[in-house]
């Protein structure tokens, strides 16, 4: 079992900056890929950022590609997710999430998850 527990949400002005943390306990941590996925009222969660399990490869969602930067630190067993320029858009839960491997976008594959965090981006 892989425990994961969020911080860093949080009410922010339109053009603001969060930045996420994901707390990861249990199994060994740089087994597993880590990404961030995001779901607003009424609809299905998506995809948001990937990163490898060393921390080499990330990968983003188009819609937040060049604002926000996925990154981790094994010897803490933490990811982040750094948000800036955030948009109401943006406004969701974001949930942290586990995948023993490589790097992935597909909620169906994701092993574990976070509780979520909320986020809310006021214009």
């Amino acid at each position: 079992q892989v425990q994961l527990v969020e911080s860093g949400g949080g009410l922010v002005q339109a053009g603001g900056s969060l930045r996420l943390s994901c707390a990861a306990s249990g199994r060994t941590f740089s087994n597993y890929a880590m990404g961030w996925f995001r779901q607003a009222p009424g609809k299905d969660r998506e995809f948001v950022a990937t990163i490898s399990k060393n921390g080499g490869s990330t990968y983003y969602a188009d819609s937040v590609k060049g604002r926000f930067t996925i990154s981790r630190n094994n010897a803490e067993n933490t990811v982040y997710l750094q948000m800036n320029s955030l948009k109401p858009e943006d406004t969701a839960v974001f949930y942290c999430a586990a995948k023993y491997g490589r790097t992935f976008a597909d909620a169906s594959r994701v092993d574990y998850w976070g509780q979520g965090t909320q986020v809310t981006v006021s214009s």
